[in-house]
């Protein structure tokens, strides 16, 4: 049995689901989940649920606000005391930021966006894409431990049943070194919707969009089926969309369960930050386009119509 700590990042009064997704996937183990904010009642109650044994809550000086040699520092100063075989993110902005460098500090293997993975015995064996999904590797780990491994969003999904652990909450205080570069503040986004690498609906847009205003419909859309909105780097490139809104290569990568392109042709670099979407529903007026050889499921004509009879048909269904 490996003794598994577990990076739980918070969202809203809850974690963020790719947290629930690592503990689903990790049951059977001496799981521990590891915190930098106060976690609501929620927040226990979700972790627990899905298999925490023990949640420590941690604090130090300069912690209140991320920054990525605070944390590291904090953490690898309570991972030495821990004896831990693996530690588990979410592929996230911190995650993907962080765990490098705590990897280096321990000279440990690690394991980076990984889509699945099993256990044989306490031996790790994972998933990830490489070479813009085109094809598939099987990583393993060896050397020293802990190991570092971070998990892609949404990539595992949820478990249909859960094995709750005890959840016993545990606060303690750590060193956060020496940090040179301070965060002062963090100003949150406009937008209420998940960020578009949590999302669990997509719907996106391409140059055939061809003008910011309308994305509106795509908006509508969205707010039917509780999706977020994405674009296409020639979209962004166009100035019909903010680059944070990308998809793609050089945006973000994403694994929704429902992925809806909406004028997008299917470059590869489009399709990198996406074909590990469940579903994939395209909408282009070119037959040939390359977004339907992926697609699950393709509508051939012109967005503008499809979209709001789309939108329309869903309201009366949900």
């Amino acid at each position: 049995m490996a003794k598994i700590l577990v990076l739980a990042e918070r969202a809203g009064d809850g974690v963020k689901n790719v947290t629930l997704e690592i503990l689903g996937k990790v049951t059977g183990h001496e799981v521990e989940v590891v915190m930098f904010h106060s976690p609501s009642d929620e927040a226990k109650k979700s972790l627990a649920e899905y298999g925490a044994g023990k949640i420590h809550l941690i604090k130090g000086g300069g912690l209140e606000q991320y920054s990525p040699e605070g944390y590291t520092n904090a953490l690898s100063d309570f991972i030495k005391g821990g004896n831990y075989d693996y530690f588990f993110s979410g592929a996230t902005s911190a995650g993907k930021d962080m765990v490098p460098r705590l990897a280096a500090v321990f000279d440990a293997g690690m394991a980076s966006e990984v889509t699945n993975f099993i256990f044989d015995g306490d031996n790790f064996s994972g998933t990830r894409p490489m070479f813009a999904g085109k094809c598939l590797a099987k990583v393993e780990l060896s050397g020293s431990k802990p190991h570092f491994i971070t998990v892609r969003p949404n990539a595992l999904g949820l478990p249909e049943q859960t094995t709750a652990g005890k959840g016993e909450f545990v606060e303690g205080s750590v060193n956060s070194g020496d940090i040179r570069a301070v965060i002062k503040e963090i100003i949150k986004g406009a937008s209420e919707k998940l960020d578009l690498t949590e999302a669990n609906i997509i719907v996106s847009g391409g140059r055939a969009m061809k003008d910011r205003a309308n994305f509106n419909i795509l908006e509508e859309l969205a707010d039917t089926v509780g999706a977020t909105v994405g674009a296409s780097r020639a979209a962004v490139d166009s100035g019909y969309a903010d680059h944070s809104m990308q998809v793609g290569q050089t945006g973000k990568t994403v694994s929704p369960t429902l992925y809806i392109a909406c004028g997008i042709s299917g470059a590869i670099q489009h399709l990198a930050g996406m074909r590990t979407s469940k579903v994939i529903v395209a909408i282009n007026t070119d037959a040939d386009a390359p977004i339907f050889t992926k697609a699950d499921y393709g509508i051939v004509g012109d967005l503008f119509k499809i979209v709001p009879i789309l939108n329309e048909e869903l309201k009366k269904i949900l």
